[in-house]
């Protein structure tokens, strides 16, 4: 495995890059005989390494008697092809990486079709004449076939017909995902959702906070496809948490636009909870690119301005925090009270009944009294009441308001917040 480390890259610590690629090797069952990173004055066009890196790299390959490259970065078509060439083994990029991740984990229809889609997107700008058939010539038909369409031509059509066939089942996908949200919105409950960086605890949240069995392992990506339970928390007796796919740096741009439809349920949320996995050294760095993701999603305003849904940082893994860290991060946190911050341990579970507590007070912080007369026999509307707003008295009406058009009346005083009120409004 190598990593390339372009002059002027400031982003991420090169060594927890290199880290961090390899347990995306891990994730899917690749023992890494060697990694190691490259400092690159100047990208070459070819191979984007100099000539002698390159031979470096065949050495090392020889040693380890590796049978495939990983170049943590993103290649070319040409660059694949011209490294491949050269060390007489099968190269792949960052992105490759991260799709043949994505589609060994895929576990629903969509997510399959979103990862075949992504698949092919990537597959369409690396048809080069790197093998012999796609040099080859298909003759038409009858006297005016002329010479035909060139095997690689053929191949790139093939790809564009059926990336136009799974964008069409996609469409179909996002339609019904789009009824169930509005359904959702109709029923009264509101919508958490749970986002972080890849591995940074939000699956064994998740578990810990609903008593699930979803899926958490210590692995890169061990959750693609959406998944939602019901939960109670103090002062609303139900709501729906969702668990989503991590964010990564440098996520290939097909990935991107295919898991559009999976983060839709991101745009939904009442409250997001940014899960950050605190005891990793690139936490903030983790943080900058969850954070730029949902500007992309437009759930914060542009160049780094406010959140339009509120966001609570969950600082998870704080059992592992020595006890000069803890004190160290209770600082920060006390220097910045504008911001919620919730630091918790999904494993252990220290801290969830504070987090409950927390999401609990902001979904109701803003809810305010209201009163209601309806009709005595609209057990419908009542129950609606008492189940997604805090009844604080409920009587019959007095007897010149006591028969309306359906006979008998009770008034309900109830607090209600605006989404709330909003909802009832529409039964």
């Amino acid at each position: 495995m190598v990593c390339p480390q372009l002059r002027g890259r400031t982003y991420q610590d090169p060594d927890s890059r290199l880290e961090e690629a390899k347990g995306l090797a891990l994730a899917i069952g690749i023992v890494v005989a060697d990694a190691f990173i490259l400092p690159i004055r100047e990208a070459r066009a070819a191979t984007l390494f100099g000539e002698g890196q390159v031979q470096n790299i065949a050495v090392a390959c020889e040693q380890s008697e590796a049978e495939l490259v990983i170049v943590d970065g993103a290649l070319s078509a040409i660059q694949q092809r011209n490294l491949e060439e050269k060390l007489k083994r099968k190269v792949i990029d960052r992105t490759g990486l991260i799709l043949e991740i994505f589609g060994e984990r895929a576990a629903t229809a969509e997510g399959r079709l979103q990862v075949e889609l992504a698949h092919l997107d990537y597959q369409a700008g690396r048809l080069v004449r790197s093998w012999t058939h796609l040099e080859r010539q298909r003759g038409g038909f009858g006297f005016l076939g002329g010479p035909g369409e060139t095997q690689i031509e053929a191949d790139r059509r093939q790809i564009r017909d059926r990336m136009a066939r799974l964008r069409k089942e996609l469409e179909q996908v996002r339609r019904t995902r789009g009824l169930h949200r509005d359904r959702r919105e109709k029923a009264p409950w509101p919508v958490i959702a749970l986002v972080g960086y890849t591995n940074a605890g939000k699956s064994t949240l998740f578990n810990r906070l609903t008593g699930s069995d979803v899926m958490a392992e210590d692995l890169l990506f061990a959750t693609l496809d959406p998944t939602m339970r019901a939960i109670r928390l103090p002062g609303v007796e139900k709501a729906i948490l969702s668990d989503t796919v991590g964010f990564i740096s440098d996520l290939p741009t097909q990935l991107v636009a295919a898991f559009r439809a999976t983060l839709e349920e991101v745009t939904a949320a009442d409250v997001v909870l940014h899960v950050r996995d605190i005891a990793n050294p690139e936490t903030e760095a983790q943080k900058r690119q969850v954070l730029a993701v949902l500007e992309e999603l437009d759930l914060i305003e542009a160049d780094g301005g406010a959140p339009r849904v509120p966001i609570i940082e969950v600082w998870n893994k704080w059992d592992l925090l020595d006890g000069a860290r803890a004190e160290e991060l209770g600082a920060v946190r006390a220097a910045h009270p504008d911001d919620i911050i919730v630091p918790v341990s999904a494993l252990t579970g220290e801290g969830c009944s504070e987090l409950l507590e927390v999401v609990g007070h902001l979904l109701t912080t803003d809810a305010k009294l209201y009163s209601f007369v309806l009709p005595a026999a609209d057990g419908q509307r009542i129950a609606w009441l008492h189940a997604h707003g805090e009844v604080v008295r409920e009587e019959d009406c007095a007897d010149g308001e006591s028969h309306g058009e359906g006979g008998p009346q009770r008034r309900l005083e109830v607090r209600l917040s605006p989404r709330e009120l909003g909802r009832f409004s529409r039964l």
